[in-house]
């Protein structure tokens, strides 16, 4: 498997760029909260943290290190788009508003993004690239902090909805999951637009 080492991070700053950041979201397909989005910036005069990848791909304890490590020593932000809004514009757009919200965010303004997939409203140059959190260091950064954050705060929601299991599932449809749902029906964080969040809803 390729590693990534932020080569192409580095052709960008030599380029002549310098605010060079990655962007990913995380909590897309949860049935439950917001979605969170982080932005990374990448410094050629920092070390990169070695065995940096796709969120999905690192154990959670691993994620824990090297959120802990990124957050230290790493120029970062965060975006979040509520549920109540995910229901309003989709998630489509509700993921790119919290990745554009991430880029705000960053306390030096970017000039140059890679982004996970998407192309957002941002006067930055930007590199679109699919599985770009596969690929791109910033980018896989960007996923282990959005995906930390947003576990972090579905712990959170486990206390004050403790039917739903979030501390256990993070909000995705597992079974336990959809057992609760068909138990309890639903709470506040759950998201309307989302079967079989609607379904369920009709049925009560």
């Amino acid at each position: 498997m390729k590693k990534l080492n932020g080569m192409e991070e580095r052709k960008i700053f030599q380029s002549g760029y310098r605010c060079i950041a990655g962007i990913d979201e995380a909590g897309r397909g949860s049935l439950a909260g917001p979605v969170i989005a982080a932005a990374v910036r990448f410094d050629p005069d920092i070390k990169l943290i070695k065995g940096i990848d796709d969120s999905k791909k690192v154990p959670p304890r691993m994620r824990e290190i090297f959120y802990k490590l990124l957050v230290k020593n790493f120029e970062f932000a965060v975006g979040m788009v509520d549920r109540e809004i995910i229901d309003e514009i989709n998630i489509f757009q509700a993921g790119k508003l919290a990745m554009l919200n991430a880029a705000n965010n960053l306390p030096t303004p970017p000039d140059y993004l890679f982004i996970d997939a998407f192309k957002i409203n941002h006067p930055a140059m930007q590199n679109n690239i699919i599985k770009g959190d596969q690929k791109i260091w910033c980018i896989a950064a960007a996923s282990i902090i959005a995906k930390v954050t947003r576990d972090k705060l579905m712990v959170e929601m486990a206390d004050k909805y403790p039917n739903y299991g979030f501390e256990r599932h993070k909000g995705y449809g597992t079974a336990f999951h959809l057992e609760a749902l068909k138990k309890f029906g639903i709470c506040d964080m759950h998201r309307r637009s989302y079967e079989p969040i609607k379904s369920i809803i009709k049925s009560r």
